[in-house]
């Protein structure tokens, strides 16, 4: 109830003003502290000389930001524009074969990336998965591969199996615990798919053309099998209508949001004052707020970039990858809460429907919850912030379900049908502003740290209160208004699209 509740108009104008007030506020703030504090000895690790002309240091804390679109931006451009000249010509030519040469280019590309026990490592790992799929008991390809999946995550089997890939560049440990963890929930995901299939068994060969498809092997994101087999396999290779187009307006957006995000980073250090304690815990209460939400906007920039450039290549291979992950703005749920649509669908499917079913029953839901979240610990890698992190974004979730089972038995429901939709809407999203910040708080630990968390909490919860409390959530319902008000709009434009394409159908 509430979603389809239209809010006055200068209502809507009033929480703009608003939440791009508190914006500017709070952008201002970390503005003051970075520049403030630009020559700490803690801030010379990660603040680096960066565009001459802005004359400002620049942000480099994320390796993995620099690493993609500074240091080896060049590697991955080089093996991302093979794949994509391979794969157009041998599409034209022999597009009922191009799977098997998209396969053989990735393993290739591989083989000489990160040598020949790496390879023999994986393929390991195939040959053991595969073998078990054939037995088409989906408790034991969970039990093989998350025992496969253990054995790259935990001591000391982890650093065993390192220790066979020879050589070392500044990429290594990345791109092996990326490749092999990439590569076993892809092979799970072969042999449950292939215990659905009742005729037969897919090849070993279709399992390899799968694995080693290059754009997603290092770094995602996983589509599933049964996707991946009937797309790839599709020799009808018509683009939509303006396809090509969107394409390359993607590709420009997408390079047009690399330049922002490092200019961005030459004016607020947004990702090194977090690790700062002692400069943080004299920042004001605003600015904490703000450094807690920008570095969950920028971890979701972050993976909308890199997977939006995987999207785009995999796009003119005439795939339809995993989307990138809903932004963090737009969410005040639980339910809709990731950063890895890939790993999302992977989980959704194979364990969190599967066990959870509807989603409407509190011990299936507390079951399915429980098996997911134990899953991606062990694909996060389990450590107490990993822990952390799993325990209470899995009872956020669950939380959410018995709110909602609470609020719905009489007299609760009876209340809220008598109030009307809008002020429903009203006071749900009262709700949802401090979930949103349940949210920021239980993921913040994981990107910043613990203590960084603590203190946000601190500091907003008790020290704040009431006026910093109040007023950031004030904001923060301000922005889940606009949201809801959105979702309305596209539900509307939902329910006119059947309409007219029954009419269309009919003329």
């Amino acid at each position: 109830m509430g979603i389809k509740a239209a809010l006055p108009r200068y209502e809507l104008y009033l929480y703009t003003a608003v939440l791009a007030g508190a914006l500017i506020w709070a952008s201002s703030w970390i503005f003051e502290a970075s520049s403030e504090n630009i020559s700490r000895k803690a801030f010379k690790e990660s603040v680096k000389p960066g565009w001459h002309y802005f004359g400002r240091k620049m942000d480099v804390a994320d390796f993995e930001w620099i690493m993609w679109f500074t240091t080896f931006r060049n590697h991955i451009l080089f093996a991302l524009t093979g794949h994509v000249i391979f794969a157009k010509i041998f599409s034209l030519i022999a597009p009922k074969h191009r799977s098997l040469i998209f396969g053989v280019y990735g393993g290739l590309a591989v083989l000489v990336t990160m040598g020949w026990t790496f390879v023999a490592l994986v393929l390991s790992h195939c040959i053991i998965l595969y073998s078990i799929a054939l037995v088409k008991r989906k408790w034991m390809c969970f039990a093989a591969g998350l025992a496969t999946l253990a054995s790259i995550k935990l001591e000391p089997y982890n650093s065993w199996q390192e220790a066979l890939v020879t050589g070392s560049f500044d990429l290594q440990d990345l791109l092996f615990y990326g490749g092999c963890g990439f590569s076993i929930m892809r092979c799970m995901s072969f042999a449950l798919e292939n215990c659905e299939k009742k005729d037969g068994n897919y090849t070993f060969s279709d399992l390899l053309k799968y694995n080693f498809y290059l754009p997603f092997f290092f770094f995602g994101p996983i589509m599933t099998f049964d996707m991946y087999h009937v797309q790839v396999n599709h020799t009808q290779l018509i683009r939509k209508e303006r396809e090509l187009w969107n394409i390359t307006t993607k590709a420009l957006l997408h390079l047009g949001v690399v330049l922002v995000v490092d200019v961005f980073f030459h004016y607020l250090y947004i990702l090194t004052i977090p690790s700062d304690m002692k400069l943080v815990t004299k920042l004001s209460d605003w600015c904490l707020a703000g450094l807690a939400y920008s570095n969950l906007v920028y971890d979701w920039v972050k993976s909308a970039v890199m997977f939006g450039v995987i999207n785009t290549v995999s796009t003119l291979d005439y795939l339809d990858p995993p989307q990138p992950p809903k932004c963090i703005t737009m969410l005040y749920v639980f339910a809709e809460t990731h950063f890895d649509r890939g790993i999302n669908d992977w989980l959704c499917k194979y364990v969190y429907n599967y066990i959870g079913g509807d989603h409407d029953k509190i011990f299936k839901e507390l079951l399915a919850t429980i098996c997911t979240f134990a899953i991606t610990t062990l694909w996060l890698g389990p450590c107490e912030v990993v822990y952390i992190w799993s325990f209470f974004n899995c009872f956020g979730l669950n939380f959410e379900l018995w709110v909602a089972k609470f609020f719905s038995i009489p007299p609760f429901s009876t209340m809220e049908g008598a109030m009307g939709e809008a002020m429903s809407r009203r006071i749900r999203g009262v709700f949802n502003a401090a979930n949103f910040w349940a949210i920021v708080l239980y993921n913040v630990l994981s990107l910043n740290s613990l203590e960084f968390a603590k203190l946000v909490g601190r500091r907003l919860i008790f020290r704040g209160f009431p006026l910093s409390t109040l007023s950031v959530l004030f904001v923060t319902y301000c922005g889940v208004q606009l949201v809801k008000e959105r979702e309305r709009q596209e539900a509307l434009l939902d329910e006119v699209k059947p309409v007219d394409d029954g009419k269309e159908k009919a003329e």
